[in-house]
This record gives structure tokens, sequence and C-alpha cells, in this order.
């Protein structure tokens, strides 16, 4: 089932789109905390967003802007601004489409619809995961933070995705030797503890202190 995200302030706009949208098999989320889009959208991981440009706080333009370091998933606005200003303001934003206000309901889902299926027939879909104001793509092993993008290698990006995945969960050392090395052959544990020391240099480097924690004789988390 694809996920919808709705960044809409209007409650009785963003409620009618929300049910039209599950009538088609869409699971659909609206925005709560609009001081704090990114952490709903990390968390929600959508397919696909629909953004108005009039927020509170921030504007809709600046929360394009924001997913855009971190993902490439579909965004169309939606909004009354809709001059010719507004629109190109939008696509040049990194907006996939734009549809003004008022629309059809039927016109959006099929819009929505058809950005689906030629995004994500053809390809495989990618998880941002967040920690911490940190963004993992899965699409391409990247660490965003502070809108610096981190290259990752490929333990680091394996290290980084299994314990974000578990995050709040102590992942054993064993479990990550496995992951890591997909061997049933005989690896020195040391060559994990250089992995994750090394991945813990970079994320320090970057600001992130403490990201990773070490439980002694277990392994190592990500605190919730």
């Amino acid at each position: 089932m694809y996920r919808l995200l709705i960044i809409e302030d209007d409650k009785g706009i963003a409620e009618a789109i929300k049910i039209q949208a599950q009538m088609w098999d869409l699971e659909v989320k609206c925005v709560e905390n609009f001081r704090n889009v990114m952490s709903e959208f990390a968390e929600f991981n959508p397919h696909i967003i629909l953004l108005d440009i009039g927020l509170p706080f921030f504007n809709g333009y600046h929360w394009c802007s924001e997913i855009r370091k971190v993902s490439k998933v579909p965004i169309i606005f939606i909004s009354s601004a809709s001059d010719n200003m507004n629109i190109i303001m939008a696509m040049n934003m990194g907006a996939d489409d734009f549809i003004a206000k008022p629309f059809d309901q039927s016109v959006l889902i099929a819009k929505l619809q058809a950005i689906l299926r030629r995004t994500y027939d053809f390809s495989s879909s990618a998880l941002v995961l967040e920690h911490r104001g940190a963004f993992l793509n899965t699409g391409d092993n990247t660490l965003t933070y502070n809108n610096e993008k981190i290259s990752l290698s490929k333990n680091e990006f394996k290290i980084l995705t299994i314990l974000m995945n578990n995050k709040g969960k102590v992942v054993s050392r064993e479990k990550l030797m496995e992951h890591l090395w997909e061997t049933d052959s005989f690896v020195d544990e040391n060559t994990l503890s250089v992995n994750v020391n090394r991945l813990r240099k970079r994320l320090e480097s970057a600001g992130l202190e403490n990201f990773i924690t070490t439980k002694f004789g277990v392994g190592y988390l990500i605190e919730s």
C-alpha cells in the first residue's frame, strides 16, 4: 500500500483528501506538527507528498527544499496561489506537479496514481531513516545532517541501517557481523570494532557525538 503524506494546515481540505485517498487504498497521514515537518516525514516515510505553500511557521517552499536534501519522493504542490511565479518557483524547488485550489478530488487522485505508477512501477522505493536530525537515505547510501551530505562506505551504511532499523534495541555483535559479511566463515571480532570505530569518528566529525552506544559484551544500539 502506498503512503501519502498531506502537509496542509486547512483541516477541512486535508481531511477531505484523506477520505478520498483512503477509498483508493492509499495509507494517509496529515502532518500535525508544522514546526517540525521533517520528523513526521521521516517517521511515516511516504511514497508521495501533497504540500501547500501557505503553512504555519515555515512555508511549503522551505519544507520542499528540506525534503529534497534527503529524498527524491514525489511532491505535488496544492495551492490557491497558482500564478505563474509560484508554479515556476515550486517546480524549481523540486516539485513534480502543481495543482491549483479549488480542485476536483477525482483529478487529484488521478494525478497521484499516475505519479505513483511512473515512480514506483519501474524502481524500488528508497527508505529514509531519521534519528537526532540525521537522515539516512537507503537509496544512495548517504547520511545528511545539518545540510551536509556524508557518503558512507558499504559497511558503514550497513551498520547504520541495522542500528537505525532497531532503534532503542541492542543489536548483538554476532547479528551485526552476520549482516555485514553474510558468511558462516570466521570473521575476527576486531574487524567489527574497527568498522564501528571508524563510523563513530565520521559521525563525530559531522557533529553527531555519542550517536552509537556500546553495550559491553553484548553489542551496540542507537538510543531512541
